[in-house]
């Protein structure tokens, strides 16, 4: 995942290129204009390569940034637009394959629209009035006629702006709709399950959301507000409780915390539960700490260099949000018994130190202090496993930057032996541990990033590994995980795509070799997948996070282990590592899931009957 920022104060922006291990590459400036202050990207000049459009509010103007390989070109066009641009939005006005955008300019009070024409080119601007002072927009298709539609926030008048399209990319003038005090963000989904798209939106200056309804032609009516926390200035909507309708979750940014709002079926609302995580949330895990029967959730937060676990009720809320300090800035996490005393330990990886902190769990959910063991490489995911039938947990420990996974064989009291480390493909990113050829002995599968393929080294049983045979996949895979898909008691292997946008399922022969990959179409970076049996239905299902689509597939299987059924969940900003359990033990899995940039945990209840 890479990162955009917008530097107003000195008229650039800066573009962060992401590392495997969940840092990043020294940022790359550029300079724009005057007072960048919002930023989009897409693919501009259909060469499958993201371009960045960026509004700048005091030099009234966007500039179009060509991508390449990641980086952007030193010369741009720039598009003179209306005074104060404020809020870019992109998408195929006019259904001929060539991306279109629309900019709100809060200085005139309108909205300027410019039409693709390929390669980068646009057509002249078509100027809409709207509201005074717009500041946010969303765009979909709300009269359900197969045209986009365009929904401005006019925060200087207190109103929404419905622009309804046309089927040449051109919008009518806009219906004004009077909404409350200072909305200032907008989301739009089905609240009362009529079909039609409905709106919700942030009211900063009145502590509240307010809940417009669709009457199926993009006409909107009954307005009700729900008080949430001081300043909101973000809201969400998604299945956040295991009801079946769409709940919205709001960011309080007066309080610096987020709470849902649980929807009853109908489009009303009830009282909202909040939770708060730490900054850029990272790595998740789901286990019972407190041994009352419950899974419960521990994060890790990057930016604070601390943790929360979250205790579980059983009815997929949770109770208590217990703080833990760490000493360094962890990316990754698994949970085990490692000094066999009955209590749930952690085991972290460090990458900007080279080490790997274990946590000794006590009674009642608490934890010891951390202690840091030196492993000189740079880790960046881990896996649990008894690699030596000594019925004491070791560890594999990935090393992105020296192409190789490091085994630590565990003595049972908490400490590790010396690490002895097995070479891999190129950029390794995951690791997961199983049996791939039947002899009862673990062995190793690994995700090579920049190698394309999968490394398998076969175990002998003593937690040392043959070398290494690869597997072709995708482009740059990030995360392989493993399960019997097909019903022959043979592991098979599934793998994320994120060059791509794909997953590859490699089914297993039995003795440690793979068939030739099947690849199916997912979301915009896959990143991480998940496999279990989610509609109780006794085939194995996948779900797949979608970093750059903000979105999850689930991709359900049927008996010849074929995936063609999915189903889109949206999901909260820049969606990261997820796992699926069984919170409130009625026997169907559900999905929890990180969001990396805003600092959420998310728990999608399983609704399957």
């Amino acid at each position: 995942m890479d990162v955009v920022i917008t530097n107003q104060n000195d008229a650039s922006i800066s573009v962060l290129l992401g590392n495997a291990d969940e840092t990043f590459q020294s940022s790359i400036d550029y300079v724009v204009v005057n007072y960048p202050i919002s930023v989009t990207s897409d693919d501009f000049t259909g060469d499958s390569k993201m371009d960045l459009l960026v509004a700048n509010y005091d030099d009234n103007t966007v500039i179009l940034m060509f991508g390449i390989n990641g980086q952007f070109s030193a010369n741009f066009d720039v598009i003179a637009v209306g005074l104060k641009p404020t809020y870019i939005v992109s998408g195929d006005f006019n259904q001929d394959g060539n991306i279109d955008w629309a900019v709100t300019n809060s200085g005139d009070n309108a909205v300027g629209v410019a039409l693709g024409l390929g390669f980068g080119f646009f057509g002249k601007q078509l100027i809409y009035s709207v509201g005074s002072n717009p500041v946010a927009m969303t765009c979909q298709d709300f009269n359900s006629d197969g045209q986009l539609d365009l929904i401005v926030v006019n925060y200087g008048n207190n109103s929404i702006g419905v622009l309804l399209g046309n089927t040449d990319g051109t919008f009518q003038s806009q219906m004004a709709y009077n909404v409350g005090i200072s909305p200032n963000s907008i989301v739009a989904a089905d609240f009362n399950n009529d079909t039609w798209l409905d709106l919700a939106l942030t009211l900063s200056n009145e502590s509240s959301v307010g809940v417009l309804f669709n009457d199926g032609n993009g006409v909107f009516q009954g307005l009700v507000k729900y008080t949430v926390g001081s300043s909101p200035s973000s809201v969400k909507a998604n299945y956040y409780s295991k009801s079946g309708n769409i709940d919205l979750a709001v960011v309080n940014s007066g309080e610096n915390t987020w709470c849902i709002l649980s929807n009853l079926g109908n489009g009303t609302f009830q009282s909202n539960i909040f939770y708060v995580t730490g900054m850029n949330p990272v790595s998740l895990v789901s286990a019972d700490f407190n041994n009352d029967g419950l899974p419960d959730v521990f994060e890790i937060n990057h930016a604070d260099n601390n943790g929360y676990l979250m205790l579980c009720n059983g009815d997929g809320t949770c109770r208590a949000r217990i703080p833990h300090r760490l000493q360094m800035e962890a990316t990754w996490m698994a949970a085990g018994d490692f000094n066999t005393d009955g209590m749930l330990d952690l085991a972290l990886t460090n990458p900007n130190n080279e080490s790997i902190t274990l946590i000794f769990g006590n009674e009642h959910a608490t934890f010891q202090s951390d202690i840091t063991y030196n492993i000189s490489f740079s880790s960046n995911f881990l896996a649990t496993h008894d690699l030596n039938n000594d019925k004491k947990l070791d560890l594999v420990v990935v090393n992105n930057k020296n192409n190789s996974v490091s085994v630590l064989l565990g003595n049972g009291d908490g400490t590790f032996q010396k690490a002895r480390t097995f070479k891999t493909g190129s950029r390794p990113t995951s690791v997961v541990v199983d049996d791939f050829n039947n002899d009862n002995k673990p062995d190793l599968a690994v995700s090579n990033l920049g190698a394309g393929n999968i490394s398998i080294l076969i175990g002998y049983g003593n937690g040392t590994f043959r070398s290494q045979r690869m597997f072709g996949c995708g482009a740059n895979p990030y995360f392989v995980i493993s399960n019997d898909l097909n019903h022959d008691n043979i592991r098979d292997l599934v793998v994320a795509n994120e060059g791509e946008n794909t997953i590859s399922i490699l089914f297993g022969s039995g003795n440690a070799t793979f068939q030739a990959q099947i690849k199916y179409s997912v979301g915009r970076k896959p990143t991480y997948v998940l496999s279990g049996d989610f509609n109780n239905d006794n085939n194995m299902d996948i779900a797949v996070v979608n970093q750059l689509s903000n979105d999850m597939f689930l991709m359900l299987g049927n008996e010849n282990a074929k995936f063609l059924e999915q189903i889109q969940y949206a999901t909260d900003n820049t969606p990261g590592p997820a796992v699926a359990y069984d919170p409130n033990q009625d026997g169907k899995l559900d999905i929890a899931l990180l969001s990396e940039v805003s600092n959420k945990l998310d728990v999608l209840m399983n609704q399957c009957e």
